[in-house]
């Protein structure tokens, strides 16, 4: 295969030897990814397409065409290395993409969309700054992840991931709005299908996660490590190609049910789908949509569906070979990837139509062999079983915490291996991306047969449920039941009565969860840090803050649900959010930064903590002098949390009984005063019909 263009860019290494060579590198990437960026967005050809809604479940592509620099303001600004705006009004209007719940759940929102000439110009005054800021910034080798280089890589990589969404978008325009461009040509290169056949593939142990050693820009999620056994299994020589999709088609695939989940069922019925989205019958004839062009159908290039398609195509061919047919798990799919010992950016010429290095589109899918093997990485993405979530380890960047914890909801499978529009970060071996299972990206699939019907698949952190995750957004933001007062808000106006001398300069808000009275703290405190262990509670929090809204389903009864919206203005707080930071922590083990407090508010943490203990005989090294620690907890101590030999209370110590406020006594009172106590009652809403009704006990300790 020959490359597409002689210039290709490579992800950088965070390592080197010389500094200036380093910082010319990433100023080289950053122009690069730039330029191609909005090289894409030349092959439109009226300002009307820009405004289009292609794909109606995302933005127009004036939203994309400005997001990626909106992006690098909105980082620079959290970050402190920008201290102004560019445009407010473009700046927030450009914030936040869309991942919908479902196929039918359409932002309707009117949006006055600035002009396409106004957003070009603010790309521009965006590009000038980042090039300053590069130029100029402090650099030091290797980068690390509190480096200012590392904020830049996050921005140029969070641009090539839109550059690859953008031109699904833009495949998806009525063709007479672009125009062919050099750098964005297909492939010309189709046959007939070649027929797959199943390769046997030995059993590995294998590591999941991205090694810190290895010495390129991440993602959150690629971090920590998982190691997993793969049973022996066989693997489709190619990706399954468009011929061979279309025998699915053609015995009526799209019509039996019996093929497709519950999901895809309720997907194909609002859809109506009857072939793969890229597919067009005229005259009898297949025709399919490529970025630039419509051509008869490509019969050896990839198919490209969503995850719910594929999944019906594998059990229908496991009905037809009587096999059990699936997709390939992350660590099935890794076992093949850790065939392929080259990775961007080392490979001299890609292994695989990748880093848009041969095509603007797919090509057949016997051109890249390797061991066997076609397309291991590249033509397109391909589907797997496993839904996204963080290794052990996962811990989120404090300046793009919800990169992935919006994720982790068991509702985004994961796909791998890059497609030929997936470059820099994408476009290697540890990449992590996943999408709702309807979203069409460009996207394929290859399938494999196992010995057991089942899939080996972990399922993702059951505490961290959406049924849960809602419970307390309800429980936070939601309506007031039993004329009880919300909680939150509560407990804020109690400890501020009892705190006379309260200096209202810093307060952290340990165990926030979704953060209700972080933002009622920052009413009356210059600022309040919001701290949780679950990164899929706190993301809501951040989510709040970022965006300025959240959306939440709550059960009503069975398998019906309630959605509800949240908003910060409708709350009052949108002046605030500025004021608070929300990070993902460990009460009992808190970063030496958390400190210099003159309030600790830690509602309903006490008996949720490994080791109480621990977290009362250190926590006044982090208030100020006559700072405040406030506790509230009904004291339902459990074993699934606490160890019962680290239980404050509810005991029994020689023959005695010990209650929670003796064990809170022991602990605090060398070195604080108990200035007050109150009961304070919340209700937690489990269904329309059945509530929790519970007292906690406040108590206020002031630091001698």
């Amino acid at each position: 295969m020959e490359k597409l263009t002689e210039v290709v860019s490579k992800t950088p290494l965070l390592t080197g030897s010389s500094v200036a060579a380093k910082r010319v590198e990433i100023r080289n990437y950053f122009h690069h990814t730039f330029s191609q960026y909005e090289s894409l967005f030349d092959c439109i050809n009226s300002n009307e397409a820009y405004y289009l809604r292609a794909e109606p479940l995302r933005h127009p592509l004036i939203f994309y065409f400005g997001h990626t620099a909106v992006f690098f303001i909105n980082k620079l600004l959290l970050g402190k290395y920008q201290h102004q705006r560019v445009n407010e009004r473009l700046e927030s209007m450009f914030a936040i993409g869309v991942d919908e719940m479902s196929w039918d759940d359409l932002n309707s929102a009117h949006y006055d969309w600035p002009s396409v000439a106004d957003t070009r110009q603010y790309r521009d005054q965006v590009r000038h700054i980042v090039d300053a800021l590069i130029t100029d910034m402090p650099l030091s080798l290797p980068i690390i992840q509190d480096s200012p280089a590392w904020l830049i890589l996050m921005g140029i990589e969070h641009e090539r991931i839109h550059l690859e969404t953008s031109s699904v978008i833009m495949r998806m325009l009525p063709l007479e709005y672009l125009n062919a461009h050099p750098q964005w040509a297909a492939c010309s290169q189709t046959g007939a299908a070649p027929t797959n056949r199943l390769l046997p593939i030995a059993g590995k142990t294998v590591t999941l996660g991205k090694p810190s050693s290895v010495a390129t820009y991440g993602w959150d999620n690629e971090y920590g490590h998982k190691t997993v056994d793969v049973a022996p299994f066989k693997v489709a020589k190619f990706l399954v190609s468009n011929g061979e999709f279309l025998d699915f088609v053609k015995a009526g695939g799209y019509q039996a049910a019996k093929w497709w989940t519950s999901e895809g069922q309720g997907w194909l019925q609002f859809t109506g789908a009857t072939m793969p989205r890229f597919w067009r019958r005229h005259d009898g004839e297949y025709l399919q949509r490529n970025l630039l062009q419509e051509m008869p159908l490509p019969l050896d290039w990839p198919v490209e569906v969503n995850y719910l398609e594929a999944k019906a195509f594998c059990n229908w061919k496991a009905n037809q070979t009587g096999r059990h047919i699936r997709l390939p798990t992350e660590a099935e799919w890794t076992v093949l990837r850790n065939q392929l010992d080259t990775d961007q950016p080392h490979w001299e010429q890609a292994p695989g139509n990748l880093n848009l290095e041969y095509y603007a589109s797919s090509c057949p899918v016997n051109c890249f062999e390797y061991q066997g093997l076609c397309d291991v990485v590249g033509n397109v993405w391909q589907w797997t079983e496993s839904p996204i979530d963080g290794f052990p380890g996962f811990e989120v960047h404090p300046l793009y915490d919800d990169f992935s914890t919006p994720t982790f909801d068991g509702q985004h499978n994961l796909f791998k291996g890059g497609s030929w529009a997936s470059t820099g970060n994408e476009a290697t071996r540890y990449a992590r991306y996943a999408f709702r299972r309807h979203f069409f990206q460009h996207a394929g699939f290859r399938y494999l047969e196992s010995d057991s019907p089942e899939v080996p698949v972990e399922p993702v952190n059951t505490y961290e449920t959406d049924e849960l995750v809602a419970q307390y957004l309800e429980f936070h933001y939601g309506d007031t039941y039993f004329n009880v007062p919300n909680y939150p808000q509560a407990c804020v106006q109690a400890l501020l009565k009892h705190t006379p001398e309260l200096k209202h300069a810093r307060a952290l808000d340990l165990g926030c969860s979704v953060g209700r009275a972080s933002f009622e703290l920052a009413r009356h405190f210059g600022h309040v840090d919001g701290i949780d262990f679950s990164a899929r509670f706190i993301q809501h929090g951040f989510q709040l803050k970022e965006t300025g809204h959240t959306r939440f389903a709550i059960p009503t009864e069975g398998e019906l649900v309630e959605f509800k919206e949240v908003s910060l203005s409708d709350l009052g707080y949108s002046t605030l959010a500025d004021k608070i930071d929300f990070v993902q922590g460990d009460a009992c083990n808190l970063k030496v930064r958390f400190s210099g407090y003159d309030l600790i508010f830690c509602g309903n943490l006490i008996d949720r903590l490994y080791d109480p203990s621990l977290f009362l005989n250190y926590i006044h090294e982090r208030l100020t002098a006559g700072g405040y620690l406030v506790l509230t907890s009904p004291y339902t101590w459990l074993e699934q949390y606490t160890p019962k030999d680290k239980w404050l209370g509810g005991i029994k110590v020689n023959g005695e009984n010990v209650i929670t406020l003796d064990g809170l006594s022991r602990l605090l009172g060398e070195r604080f005063n108990l200035v007050a106590q109150q009961d304070v009652p919340f209700v937690i809403r489990e269904t329309r019909r059945k509530y929790q009704h519970t007292l906690a006990d406040m108590t206020v300790w002031q630091l001698k």
